[in-house]
């Protein structure tokens, strides 16, 4: 796990995040967040395309990936997450999600579109084990 115990984000991320969820309905919408892994701080959002076209079920494009992978690691940063989209459900890992988490170090944020205002968790899974984590939502100035 990483070595702090909660996403730092800003607003405008956020914001980011919730646009690409609610832009790829009826589907999952899905993204990574690139940033620096030992502080958690997220430095930008990298939407992609959810290559199954489900409202169930989410793969991030590999290229984009791929892509993103490179342009952070230029930066001297990390893809440290990903984010998608539960269309119905509250945000919290499935079973799915769980058993599909490709990093134990990777934060892994849920965007819920089930109310008329979105709500955001972030979860570390680690072994088929799910810890929440609080996210920081921080503006900023200057």
């Amino acid at each position: 796990m990483s070595s702090t115990t909660k996403l730092l984000l800003e607003t405008s991320q956020l914001n980011e995040m919730i646009a690409h969820c609610l832009h790829a309905l009826p589907f999952e919408g899905c993204g990574l967040l690139v940033g620096d892994p030992i502080s958690a701080t997220v430095t930008r959002i990298v939407p992609t395309d959810n290559v199954e076209k489900s409202a169930k079920i989410y793969s991030v494009d590999p290229l984009a990936h791929l892509k993103a992978d490179r342009a952070a690691e230029a930066e001297g940063l990390a893809v440290i997450g990903v984010f998608h989209s539960h269309t119905h459900t509250d945000p919290y890992p499935s079973p799915t999600d769980i058993a599909q988490a490709p990093d134990p170090t990777w934060h892994y944020v849920l965007v819920s579109l089930r109310s008329e205002v979105a709500s955001t968790r972030s979860y570390q899974i680690v072994d088929g084990v799910v810890i929440e984590e609080p996210i920081e939502i921080h503006d900023v100035s200057n």
